[in-house]
């Protein structure tokens, strides 16, 4: 490679060029062909490594962006999840403050009414109107005391008062529970004729007991009952109080006084079960009972306290399980009538099973969601109360609907309202469900409630079936209380005791027997038919009783 001189022509063409000359400008360079050849080979080969350098950085870029289009939709993803997350959270939270510091209630007042309930009482006598007086207790029994001046003399001259004729009496109620032994004289004989049919002493026969040889009487025992199973007391707190009375019943000879008188119950269960069964309407439900007994391939103590109820039968069962098929050993051979329930998956399984008994599901349930959701997102209030109104007006319809005449014009009229109002529920259910900016657990509590419409509104074409399941709730109060108080069962035995006694002391207060009155007046058969069930129970069953008989099975004492 050599350097040369500029040729003319090339010179006159740099010079007409109105720009500043760059350094070595003017000077030219003389390369062979082959150093061409290569240069240019090497020119090719760089800009193609160039472009694919370019293209990488575009890949790259790309690739970046889509990474960061990725991190940022995982991003929201992600947050709008953990937000979900936190607002069910603080959702659960408020549910919780509710439960543990709110009323208990469930019953609430008309809106046009609130300003005036705020001043008024609870619950008691309202200020401002009349009461009924102080009540005389007549049936009670009466202790005549008398009471006279210690010195009925006057205080100035010392003579004596005369007395006046009649007196001014007033009373006070008392209670006496005291504990007492039967001292029981069986007189003996001896024959005076001399025919010789009679040999020897004749006694008179001792006394019937509950139970054989036992030292407790039946008044013990109906005690012993009651305070357990229809006051929810426990057994060790029914012993002190007893020992207190100076009466001590040692912890094994409670237990073991039970598990004998259990069996004499069982005719009455039976009894109780067969009329169940042939009712067409049920309410029931279910809650947690626990039993401390070990059983093969159960984990844990839960076991469960189911109800049955009728119109004439309140029927409690313990099972471990929580199972259809509890229902179906309870309802065996019913092929159709109307369960009151929630909306457990049990009960939904024993209708499929069975597809003449149709599921009644109720509307105090559903109410709860939309409180419920009112409390957990408070955004929602304004909109949950609105269904928690309409709800409270058709228990409105239907209250008024069942205090009319059947038949009547009015009735009529009070069965299309109600009718009405229902199909425009289901109406604006199923508008908000199809409108996706409904708010997504707003949009889940309609979605439950339009799957079991069906159940909710069979009231409607059925008046007799209530509309909701309170009833059943209701009886819970006693297994719950006991649950609450001695926490459930040592045995299994002592549970089939707990469901036998809950249910017929629910019964007969179902009808309105004095259970201390009915459960002396059964234990005093018993007793009387040597510690056995008597031949015929139908004395002590509600439903085959005469006027007569409930009117002294409804009264303070055993007649």
């Amino acid at each position: 490679m050599r350097a040369t001189s500029a040729s003319p022509d090339t010179a006159a063409i740099k010079a007409a060029i109105d720009v500043a000359p760059a350094p070595f400008s003017q000077v030219f360079v003389t390369i062979t062909k082959q150093e061409h050849i290569e240069l240019k080979r090497a020119a090719t080969q760089w800009q193609g490594l160039h472009r694919k350098a370019v293209a990488r950085c575009a890949q790259q870029e790309a690739r970046h962006d889509r990474l960061v289009r990725e991190l940022k939709a995982q991003t929201l993803k992600s947050n709008a999840a953990l937000q979900s997350k936190l607002d069910f959270a603080l959702a659960q939270v408020r549910d919780l403050q509710k439960r543990l510091f709110s009323t208990k209630s469930e019953q609430s007042r008309p809106s046009e009414s609130r300003a005036k309930a705020a001043t008024c009482r609870k619950r008691g006598q309202q200020r401002g109107t009349i009461g009924h007086g102080r009540t005389i207790e007549a049936e009670l029994s009466e202790r005549h005391e008398d009471i006279v001046l210690v010195k009925a003399q006057c205080p100035e001259c010392g003579l004596a008062l005369k007395e006046f004729t009649g007196t001014e009496d007033t009373q006070v109620l008392e209670i006496e529970v005291k504990a007492y032994r039967r001292v029981i004289h069986r007189h003996r004989y001896v024959p005076a004729c001399q025919c010789g049919c009679v040999r020897g002493i004749v006694t008179a026969p001792s006394p019937a007991r509950l139970i054989a040889r036992g030292k407790f009487g039946i008044s013990v025992w109906t005690s012993v009952l009651l305070d357990k199973f229809a006051y929810g007391r426990p057994s060790q707190r029914l012993l002190q109080d007893l020992a207190d009375h100076g009466l001590n019943m040692a912890p094994g000879t409670l237990a073991g006084g039970l598990q004998a008188i259990a069996p004499l119950f069982k005719p009455l269960n039976d009894a109780l079960l067969s009329k169940l069964r042939t009712e067409p309407y049920w309410h029931a439900d279910e809650t947690r009972w626990a039993v401390f007994v070990e059983i093969l391939g159960k984990v844990g103590h839960r076991w469960y306290m189911w109800v049955f109820q009728s119109c004439s039968v309140v029927h409690y069962v313990v099972d471990a399980s929580r199972a259809a098929e509890v229902i179906t050993a309870e309802l065996a051979g019913v092929d159709q009538g109307i369960i009151s329930c929630d909306r457990y998956s049990g009960y939904k399984r024993f209708a499929r099973l069975n597809p003449g008994v149709k599921l009644a599901f109720c509307w105090a349930h559903q109410r709860r969601d939309f409180l419920a959701l009112a409390n957990s997102y408070p955004e929602s209030t304004e909109w949950a109360l609105q269904w928690v109104d309409r709800i409270g007006n058709l228990y409105h319809l239907n209250a008024v609907r069942l205090k009319l005449l059947i038949g009547s014009p009015e009735r009529v009229s009070a069965q299309l309202d109600l009718e009405q109002a229902v199909r425009q529920m289901a109406s604006d259910c199923a508008a908000s469900v199809a409108n996706h900016e409904t708010f997504p657990p707003a949009a889940k509590v309609l979605e439950s409630m339009t799957a079991h419409w069906a159940g909710l509104t069979v009231f409607v074409a059925c008046p007799w079936v209530d509309i909701d399941n309170n009833a059943a709730e209701r009886s819970m109060r006693s297994p719950v209380v006991g649950r609450k108080n001695f926490n459930g069962s040592g045995s299994e035995g002592s549970a089939e005791l707990a469901a036998t006694m809950y249910s017929l002391f629910a019964t007969m207060k179902l009808w309105g027997l004095n259970l201390r009155t009915w459960l002396t007046a059964y234990l005093q058969a018993c007793a009387d038919n040597g510690n056995a069930p008597p031949v015929d129970i139908n004395a002590f069953l509600p439903w085959q009783m005469d006027a007569q008989r409930l009117a002294q099975m409804r009264a303070c004492r055993p007649q």
